[in-house]
């Protein structure tokens, strides 16, 4: 804490201080008071004649110490102090969820200046300027933020969490679904139905991977990440939970519908803010516009930093502003002195200035 003046300096219960008004009795009884003879001397009006030594005229000061003592206890009684305004402001954070596409599009490069990135790299360097801050950004400090991905199943990677570090790291470990080795020739977009992302005939048999796991790698299941998402920020102890949807692409797979989703997300106040690549992808402009979010589109990365600014902005912390003062106690400076004198004058009377009882 910083020094203290005294115009800081104040009394918590000052009505002790006319407990010195008992004190300042006490010291004019001490002072008018003549001890009791001692020693009965047939004469004694030529001792009087004596000239009082420094020991004697210091003794007669011994009452006085006790006295200041008493007062000083009055005092620290009192319980003086020195306050120091401040000014905090109190943020009350929300829940963010971070929903992501790791479809094997999301591979495709993007260029930043003269940085060619993927997609994938474009979206952990927007995310993580969110969250930490840079440039225009705050960053996100007090907000509870997790992670889930998908392609065509929803897997969560990290549960509302404040450890912000946790996090990234986790989405730095996040990787494009690409085929396994030994699969045969090339694979094209597939939907549900077996069918070519066109519209066309039977994929060729070369085509069709023998492994459904990889199958399934290659769809997009967007209603089903919604519901993983939703499961995650239902019971999130804060006023206000947002998911964050990227996805490049349109539902391939999944159980539940994007809309059938959104629905649920909205009965349940979360609000959906969705980044698409295209334009015109109508499932995640419905996403937004079912949960009262909004719907964007990110061609490249300072697009894509720049809706993470926008979402920003939309989504502000509650702040409370309040007026702290904090005090420091000075009873101690009035106290021990007290405590020294009253040692003092107990020694020097049971020593020096012992008298004769």
């Amino acid at each position: 804490m910083s020094p203290w003046n005294w115009s800081d300096l104040h009394l918590r219960d000052p009505w002790w201080l006319t407990a010195w008004l008992v004190v300042g009795y006490l010291g004019l009884r001490a002072l008018r008071r003549r001890p009791g003879a001692a020693v009965f001397y047939s004469e004694v009006s030529l001792l009087r004649l004596l000239p009082r030594t420094a020991a004697q005229r210091v003794g007669r000061l011994l009452p006085w110490l006790r006295v200041l003592a008493l007062a000083l206890v009055v005092l620290a009684l009192s319980r003086p102090r020195a306050g120091q305004e401040e000014f905090r402001i109190r943020r009350q954070g929300i829940a963010i969820l971070m929903c992501l596409d790791r479809s094997g599009s999301m591979e495709t490069p993007m260029s930043l200046g003269d940085t060619q990135m993927t997609r994938l790299d474009a979206v952990r360097h927007a995310f993580r300027l969110f969250v930490t801050g840079g440039g225009p950004l705050g960053g996100r400090p007090d907000d509870l933020l997790g992670l889930v991905t998908f392609t065509g199943y929803a897997e969560a990677r990290c549960p509302l969490t404040l450890d912000h570090h946790a996090l990234l790291e986790l989405l730095d470990g996040v990787q494009v679904a690409r085929r396994p080795p030994g699969l045969g020739g090339p694979l094209r977009p597939a939907s549900p139905s077996g069918l070519t992302a066109g519209g066309g005939g039977e994929l060729p048999e070369a085509s069709i991977p023998s492994d459904p796991y990889w199958a399934e790698e290659r769809l997009t299941a967007i209603g089903d990440a919604i519901v993983a998402a939703v499961d995650r920020l239902k019971d999130a102890p804060a006023k206000s939970r947002v998911i964050i949807l990227f996805s490049d692409g349109e539902q391939t797979a999944g159980v539940v519908t994007p809309a059938e989703a959104a629905q649920a997300a909205k009965n349940l106040g979360i609000r959906i803010y969705t980044i698409g690549i295209e334009p015109n992808q109508a499932t995640l402009r419905e996403i937004a516009e079912i949960t009262g979010g909004r719907a964007f589109t990110a061609a490249d990365p300072q697009a894509l930093q720049d809706v993470y600014r926008e979402i920003d902005q939309l989504e502000k912390n509650p702040t409370e502003g309040r007026l702290y003062t904090q005090y420091r106690e000075l009873y101690g400076y009035a106290l021990w002195p007290a405590v020294g004198l009253i040692v003092l004058e107990l020694v020097l009377s049971s020593t020096r200035f012992r008298t004769l009882p």
